[in-house]
């Protein structure tokens, strides 16, 4: 009985094995090519669902149906200016004949050097096309930017960098239509082609820096320039308001000056004008204490006018 029941298990899983390996799913983001002794047979199955094969004598093999992306090398391109750059580009492909790809390119690695072999030669052509500015610019548009220290006809010219006739854009665009017919006898489409980075090269680098630096260094010397002129005028004005004050506060001073003066003597003329022989004896007696002291020798007459008040003061 164990042996009758070992053949009828045995049988069962030859076939179950056989119907096993006839069977395969694909589902949405895949893509199937049957091949027997590795040559294609039958059409590609790119609809999701359950499919059929000879076991063991044939196999599948799968490719991703989704967006691929492609990176290429940053490499060093000169300009139709003759300004050396780096350009990093990327780009978007599909598979859409998994037959014709299974044949030329047999999988994804060789795919993507069949991509670098079209892509990067595109890209080096359209770059070596046009100058720096088309190259970085999309449009012509007048720079939304402000430099500080530039004057407005200054800022005005420095934006002004040129006229784009092509733009970024367009060269990326250009890049695609040249390289997509070329990748569609791999079974390829050919999304979308994008530069991802521009750079100067080491020895460019330097020389727009230097010039950067020089650039600021002459704003500097300019706000610098601006600074001292205006200090020499603050300082100019200071002078002059100084003056100013100090001419008026002069003025001011004489004339408060000459009205006490003229206060004074006038106060002293109706003082010494009630008796005028006591203002001319007070007078003398101011003189012989303004030129006389203790250490003093004069020899006059003694008839001179200078000493009458010594001699007695005169009667009324």
């Amino acid at each position: 009985m164990k042996n009758k029941g070992v053949l009828i298990i045995i049988p069962f899983i030859v076939v179950l094995l056989i119907f096993l390996g006839g069977v395969y799913t694909v589902d949405e983001t895949e893509q199937v090519v049957v091949t027997q002794f590795g040559r294609a047979v039958g059409e590609p199955k790119t609809e999701p669902g359950l499919y059929f094969k000879l076991p063991f004598i044939q196999n599948t093999t799968y490719f991703p149906k989704n967006l691929q992306e492609w990176d290429g090398d940053p490499g060093q391109i000169p300009t139709l200016d003759k300004t050396f750059i780096w350009v990093d580009t990327f780009a978007r492909w599909k598979i859409v004949d998994p037959l014709k790809f299974f044949q030329t390119v047999n999988n994804v690695s060789g795919a993507l050097s069949r991509l670098d072999d079209i892509i990067d030669p595109a890209v080096r052509n359209f770059v070596t096309s046009y100058p720096l500015l088309e190259t970085v610019r999309r449009t012509d548009r007048e720079l939304d930017t402000f430099e500080l220290g530039l004057e407005q006809e200054e800022m005005k010219d420095k934006r002004q960098l040129g006229t784009v006739k092509f733009g970024r854009e367009k060269i990326g665009k250009g890049i695609l239509k040249q390289a997509k017919p070329k990748l569609a006898k791999f079974g390829i489409d050919l999304v979308d082609v994008e530069i991802k980075r521009l750079n100067y090269v080491e020895e460019v680098q330097k020389s727009v820096f230097g010039r950067m630096i020089a650039e600021r260094k002459q704003i500097a010397e300019k706000f610098r320039s601006e600074g001292k002129g205006e200090a020499r005028k603050i300082e100019g004005e200071k002078e002059r308001e100084m003056k100013r004050i100090t001419s008026e506060a002069y003025k001011t001073a004489q004339e408060i000056k000459g009205k006490a003066d003229a206060r004074a003597t006038s106060i002293y003329a109706d003082a010494y004008g009630l008796d005028p022989d006591f203002y001319s004896f007070v007078n003398t007696l101011d003189i012989y204490r303004g030129t006389l002291d203790e250490d003093s020798i004069l020899i006059f007459s003694t008839d001179t006018e200078f000493f009458k008040y010594l001699k007695g003061y005169p009667a009324k």
